[in-house]
C-alpha cells in the first residue's frame, strides 16, 4: 500500500497536489506537473481516500516560535519569570509551564521546545462513527442495503428527530468510508456505493488530459438516425459491461426495439479484448440484426473502429456521465443482477452458462413489449 509522502513529494509539492486536485485536474496532469509517476500520485491520493487532510493551523492562543525563542534568550540573559512574562505579554504561569515541560532554565531551547509543542498537538479526532457504535452500526447496515450516504443521513434525521447523536452528515460517511485510516466502517462497504469509486471525487474533477480515457474519432449519440431513436429498424443495439468482484467483467448487449440481450464472457477489460470478444459475438448475427451499436465512453471501448471494421456495424457514443441515454441497456443489466448480485466473481461463468441466462431473459415477456418475450419479438424481425 502506498504511504502518504513515499513518492519523495516535498511539503510544497503534497499541498500543489491537492490544491490541483481540488481544482479538478487530472491526475494526469498533476503527475506531469510535478514531475512523478502516475501511480504515486494515485497512492497518494488512494491513501486519504482523495480527500485533502486538513491543514494544521497553530491556536492564536499556544506560544510562537517567535515567543519561544524570546523566551531562550531571556532565560540566557538570566530573567525571572515574571520579567520574561511581562516582556512577552504572556501569564507568568504560561512561562513557568512552558519551560518545565521543556526541560527547565538549564536545558530550554527555543527551537526544540517549538517542534515538541508541533508533534505533542498531532491528536487526530476521533470520527463519530469510531465512538458511536449505535450510530456505526445502523451506517453500516444501510450501506449494505445499498442505501446512498445521502439517503442515510437524511433518513437519520427524520427518523430520530430529538437524538442528535444519531445524526451525521453524507460527507462523513465518505470520509469515513474512503479513509480507512479511520477504521470506523470496513472497507468492503464501498462496493455497496453505486459510483464504485475508491476515493472521493472533487465536484470539478475532470479527465481532461488523462488520453488513456479518451475515445478517438467517436461518433456522438447526438449523430444517430432518427431510425434509431424511434426504434423502428431492427438491429440496433446498445452495449456495456457487468462488473462484478475481483475486477471481472461481462459484455451485455441489447438489442433497442425487441430488447433481445446477447452476453459475452470476457477474458479482460482492456480495449483490445473486449473489441474482440463483442465482435466474435456480434459477427454471428445476420446482416439485419448488425446495423449499429451504442457505448458509453469508458476506456474499454476505446477499439470500436476495431469492433466496427470486424461486425461492419456502426458505432455511436453517448454524452460523458449519460448512462440515461442507453436507458434500455441500464435497465437489462439491472434485471441481470438477479442472476449476478454485486461482489459475484464474474470469471467463474462460462460462455455457455452466459447463454442459458442471457436465454432465460430473453424468453420473460415484457411490459413494453405487450408482455411478448424479447425472442418471440426478434422471431417476427427474422421470418
Amino acid at each position: 500500500m502506498a504511504q502518504l509522502g513515499r513518492p519523495g513529494l516535498s511539503l510544497q509539492a503534497k499541498a500543489e497536489l491537492w490544491n490541483r486536485r481540488k481544482q479538478g485536474e487530472s491526475l494526469s496532469d498533476i503527475a506531469r506537473a510535478l514531475r512523478k509517476n502516475g501511480g504515486s500520485i494515485f497512492g497518494v491520493l488512494r491513501l486519504r481516500g482523495g480527500i485533502a487532510p486538513a491543514l494544521r493551523r497553530r491556536s492564536r492562543l499556544v506560544l510562537t516560535f517567535e515567543e519561544r525563542e524570546e523566551i531562550s534568550r531571556g532565560i540566557a540573559a538570566g530573567l525571572s519569570v515574571r520579567a520574561l512574562a511581562k516582556d512577552i505579554g504572556r501569564a507568568p504561569s504560561t512561562i513557568s509551564r512552558e519551560i518545565a515541560k521543556n526541560g527547565s532554565r538549564v536545558n530550554y531551547r527555543g527551537g526544540e521546545a517549538d517542534a515538541k509543542a508541533w508533534d505533542r498537538a498531532k491528536r487526530p479526532k476521533k470520527c463519530v462513527l469510531s465512538t458511536n457504535h449505535k450510530l456505526c452500526s445502523i451506517v453500516a447496515g444501510k450501506l449494505k442495503l445499498q442505501w446512498s450516504p445521502q439517503q442515510i443521513a437524511g433518513w437519520l434525521q427524520t427518523q430520530f428527530p430529538n437524538d442528535r447523536n444519531l445524526h451525521i452528515s453524507h460527507e462523513t460517511i465518505y470520509r469515513t468510508l474512503f479513509v480507512q485510516a479511520r477504521g470506523a466502517l470496513k472497507k468492503e462497504l464501498q462496493r455497496h456505493l453505486r459510483s464504485g469509486r475508491v476515493m472521493r471525487h472533487a465536484r470539478t474533477a475532470t479527465r481532461k488530459g488523462q488520453t488513456r480515457y479518451q475515445i478517438v474519432d467517436a461518433v456522438s449519440i447526438r449523430e444517430r438516425p432518427p431510425e434509431i431513436e424511434d426504434r423502428s429498424v431492427p438491429g440496433h443495439w446498445e452495449g456495456d459491461l457487468l462488473c462484478g468482484a475481483g475486477n471481472t467483467h461481462i459484455a451485455t448487449l441489447v438489442e433497442r426495439q425487441s430488447r433481445f440481450t446477447l452476453l459475452v464472457k470476457l477474458p479482460a477489460k482492456d480495449a483490445s479484448s473486449v473489441a474482440k470478444a463483442m465482435s466474435r459475438r456480434i459477427s454471428k448475427l445476420p446482416a439485419v440484426l448488425r446495423r449499429s451499436v451504442t457505448l458509453d465512453r469508458g476506456p474499454e471501448f476505446a477499439a470500436h473502429k476495431k469492433f466496427s471494421i470486424a461486425t461492419d456495424a456502426k458505432v455511436y457514443f453517448c454524452d460523458p456521465k449519460s448512462p440515461w441515454q442507453r436507458g434500455t441497456n441500464e435497465n437489462t443489466n439491472r434485471l441481470l443482477r438477479q442472476y449476478f448480485p454485486d461482489g459475484t466473481n464474474l470469471s467463474q461463468f462460462s460462455q455457455a452458462y452466459l447463454d442459458r441466462i442471457a436465454l432465460r431473459l430473453n424468453q420473460r415477456p415484457r411490459k413494453t413489449l405487450q408482455y411478448r418475450t424479447p425472442a418471440s419479438k426478434l422471431n417476427e424481425v427474422l421470418r
